[in-house]
């Protein structure tokens, strides 16, 4: 008497099933030229493609044979482990349908597209939800009162006070120095002191008439003749040129202050009245006493 099927005979008769659909199905290939009528058009092959997932559907063909043997067994071991194997199979299964699906339609995992970076790296701030269309609230400020206008000003003017400069004069120029004046011209005068034979004495007195003292003076006195010699000289230096004898003041008599004079002698080797000096002058200015 033959005995009713089992739910594991049910469920391997239905995976067996739908994996030689699958297989089937893949290994058909995708669909091929169509007639206008709308019928496929028969196509022949001499050897079907096979593709990754017909090489797993193969192996996957083989599970059922595994099963079956797993499922056949004694006792309540091989009961449990022919569930479980039933179990893991689904697993397999439901892969395989995953991978499937994966290969024939990659577009699926493709990531969605995004919007273009914008260029130049700007970076797009979103706008926050709420700000579009509002206006922010302007604050009026209260406009300062105006004060209250008061009656014009009277402005003190000042009179302009006269300004006095260190020097005391009140319009600002500088007060005039009383100007020095200038010093006198030196006057002399020549006198023969104690006459002799062969020689005589000379002086000459250089004076200055002006309040102002006079710094430095030439003496020049011209005699006759070349032979003749100035000695014993007081008061002053003296060179010689030819019959002329100049002279020069010393330490004493350089200086000769205002209403004031200097004396110079000196003694010439000749008699007096043949040997009286020709010219005699005091910084050009004649001297008196000399006729020449």
């Amino acid at each position: 008497m033959p005995q009713p099927p089992t739910h594991a005979d049910a469920s391997r008769e239905l995976l067996q099933t739908l994996l030689t659909v699958l297989r089937a199905r893949w290994a058909s290939g995708p669909a091929g030229p169509r007639h206008p009528t709308g019928e496929p058009v028969q196509t022949t092959s001499l050897r079907p493609r096979r593709t990754k997932a017909v090489v797993v559907l193969d192996l996957a063909a083989t599970v059922p044979t595994a099963i079956r043997r797993a499922l056949t067994g004694r006792g309540d071991g091989s009961r449990l482990l022919g569930w479980s194997v039933l179990a893991v199979l689904a697993l397999v299964v439901a892969a395989v349908l995953l991978v499937a699906s994966v290969l024939r339609d990659p577009e699926r995992l493709a990531p969605a597209a995004q919007d273009p970076a914008p260029p130049g790296g700007a970076v797009i701030v979103p706008e926050p939800v709420g700000t579009r269309g509002t206006a922010e609230p302007t604050t009026s400020t209260p406009s300062a009162s105006p004060r209250p206008s008061v009656g014009p000003r009277r402005t003190a003017t000042a009179s302009p006070s006269p300004v006095t400069t260190p020097g005391g004069t009140p319009d600002g120029t500088a007060p005039s120095r009383p100007s020095r004046p200038a010093p006198a011209a030196l006057g002399a005068d020549f006198v023969i002191e104690s006459p002799q034979l062969l020689s005589y004495g000379a002086a000459v007195t250089i004076s200055n008439p002006g309040s102002v003292p006079v710094t430095g003076w030439t003496l020049v006195v011209t005699l006759p003749r070349d032979s003749l010699d100035v000695t014993h000289v007081d008061g002053a230096s003296a060179t010689r040129n030819g019959a002329t004898w100049t002279f020069a003041p010393d330490g004493t008599t350089g200086q000769v202050a205002g209403q004031a004079q200097v004396r110079v002698t000196f003694r010439v080797t000749g008699p007096p009245q043949t040997s009286a000096p020709t010219a005699c002058a005091v910084d050009g200015a004649p001297c008196g006493g000399v006729t020449g």
